[in-house]
């Protein structure tokens, strides 16, 4: 009997990909070199875990600034305050769903929107992926909406890619499951911090930041919600050009994310954090 066919390997041999690749493992390589990650690395992922958090809540419209949400402990006032609290909650219970990932994403894909609607389910909606005339809150996308069919099916083929592996570079597993989350923002809400979230499990369950300590988060809002939204259009649209450009950037927000992690280890290496 044959093997199935790999559908994310010939991702990895679109014109650029190798190079991003390349160039993403020896900036993750560097942060993990750095003499402070052998003594403190609990640390520097904490910090990692919460500057992801603060970035994806950016780009999800609520750009509080960094000391902003360290010192705060409601974050039930106000939307603004509702979708940073929503992020540090996906983004930390993220790193407990790794081991369900592989075998069951749209477990953790559920989970992470019942976490990041406050864990209440409350609402009819929340936890699963939505039916046919439910709106969608996630304004940083301005892609078509697919419709609710579409939806489902498109879910369970990126649930089966996942549970079958692939010889593909974990930056492109990464890449794909965030951009096809984001494409069909297959929830009423939160669909952008789930996607990250998302991205950052692969980045991590695949060994390739096995610590954590590369906030994507952090590259795709330094990068800005404009570039963000152009690659993504670029994800949507199919082509080998617009896959390998999301890839690269994907790739390239990674970087972006170990650069942080390192000025992290240096603070803490002068005392100053």
């Amino acid at each position: 009997m044959s093997a199935k066919p790999d559908p994310l390997a010939p991702l990895g041999a679109l014109p650029g990909v190798d190079a991003s690749v390349e160039s993403m493992r020896k900036a993750v390589d560097r942060i993990y070199g750095h003499r402070v990650m052998r003594r403190r690395s609990a640390e520097v992922t904490s910090e990692a875990v919460l500057r992801g958090a603060r970035a994806s809540a950016a780009l999800a419209g609520a750009d509080w600034a960094l000391e902003e949400v360290r010192r705060r402990t409601d974050f039930g006032a106000d939307p603004q305050a509702r979708t940073v609290g929503a992020a540090l909650r996906v983004t930390a219970e993220a790193g407990q769903l790794l081991p369900v990932w592989r075998q069951s994403p749209l477990r953790v894909l559920a989970r992470l929107h019942l976490v990041a609607a406050g864990g209440t389910g409350a609402e009819e909606s929340v936890g699963r992926p939505r039916l046919a005339g439910e709106q969608v809150d996630e304004p940083v996308v301005t892609l078509p909406l697919p419709a609710a069919d579409e939806v489902a099916a498109r879910l369970e083929g990126l649930a089966e890619l996942i549970a079958a592996g692939t010889s593909a570079p974990a930056l492109v597993t990464a890449a794909v499951v965030h951009g096809e989350l984001l494409t069909l923002r297959p929830f009423v809400s939160h669909n952008g911090l789930i996607a990250r979230a998302a991205e950052r499990v692969v980045l991590v369950g695949s060994g390739l930041d096995p610590k954590s300590i590369c906030p994507a988060e952090v590259g795709h809002m330094e990068a800005g919600p404009d570039a963000y939204r152009a690659a993504l259009d670029g994800y949507a649209s199919g082509t080998a050009e617009g896959m390998a450009e999301w890839i690269a950037h994907c790739g390239r927000a990674a970087e972006l994310g170990a650069r942080e992690s390192t000025a992290v280890c240096e603070a803490l290496q002068r005392g100053a954090a």
